[in-house]
């Protein structure tokens, strides 16, 4: 609840200071009801009584990104300060460094708060794609739905739901999409170059999801063809965030703009986010 006020407090100051309308207003508070919702279930199905410190990060993270979300929908609207808007997003990247190293030196690293991370981070991705649909072209949007296209068919291809061996190179590729993405969006270079920045942002994904789905397709089993009933769990092959060495049976949670908000029953792995979270 405590997200949800600050979440809108956040809104009331965008419309102090940038003039937002209603539209970017409505948007980031549905955000917020959303993320706060799917965190009090997942809380509940934990069994943990409250968030811990790099949860409180992550939350932290999550009510930037729900600015950032608002000033993207007024932008196709109005104008909006593009330095705040850029603003907000790299403080948002930068906080992703913070709440890993915080859960593993307050000894509080759960499969909530991994996934939780790893949605903050799949959602903003999301929006800044689609802000700079106006500035290069609606195929920015492959780099924000890539994820979620990959979990969307793991429900008619359960092989695709197996954990992937570490990589690091995956994680390079995850946090170089933020990056570019909020570099274009800053719009301070010649278009052509934000363009060609943004293409080789792409490519790389490209080739990180292409090759994880190569390797889970040569070691799919006779198991993992056969549709099961439900919902998949995480997705460990997306570019965002990949099943680490140990697996934590904790529930997953479903954030914004991904099989719906709320609570998936199923269990989850220990997830890698942007920067290596938890």
């Amino acid at each position: 609840m405590i997200g949800l006020v600050v979440q809108v407090a956040l809104l009331g100051a965008l419309a102090a200071a940038a003039d937002t309308g209603p539209m970017g207003a409505l948007a980031g508070a549905g955000y917020g009801l959303i993320t706060c919702a799917a965190l009090t279930l997942g809380l509940r199905r934990s069994g943990a009584p409250t968030l811990g410190p790099a949860d409180k990060v992550t939350l932290t993270r999550a009510t930037l990104v729900g600015g950032v979300a608002a000033l993207t929908v007024d932008s196709f609207h109005r104008h909006v300060p593009v330095p705040l808007l850029v603003g907000l997003a790299s403080v948002a990247l930068l906080l992703d460094a913070v709440d890993g190293p915080v859960a593993r030196r307050s000894g509080t690293v759960s499969a909530l708060g991994a996934r939780f991370d790893m949605e903050v981070d799949a959602f903003l991705i999301l929006v800044l794609s689609v802000y700079a649909t106006r500035l290069i072209g609606a195929w920015t949007l492959v780099i924000g739905a890539m994820r979620y296209a990959f979990l969307a068919a793991g429900w008619a291809l359960p092989w695709l739901r197996g954990s992937l061996p570490f990589r690091y190179w995956r994680k390079v590729v995850a946090a170089t999409q933020g990056i570019v993405l909020v570099f274009a969006s800053a719009d301070l270079v010649p278009r052509p170059l934000s363009v060609a920045v943004v293409a080789a942002a792409l490519a790389l994904l490209a080739e990180s999801f292409g090759r994880d789905v190569w390797w889970l397709w040569r070691h799919r089993t006779r198991t993992d063809d056969a549709p099961t009933a439900g919902a998949p769990t995480a997705g460990a092959g997306t570019a965002y965030a990949r099943t680490a060495a140990a697996d934590i049976n904790g529930p997953g949670i479903n954030g914004p703009g991904i099989n719906g908000p709320g609570i998936d029953g199923v269990g989850v792995d220990e997830t890698e986010s942007l920067t290596g979270r938890r």
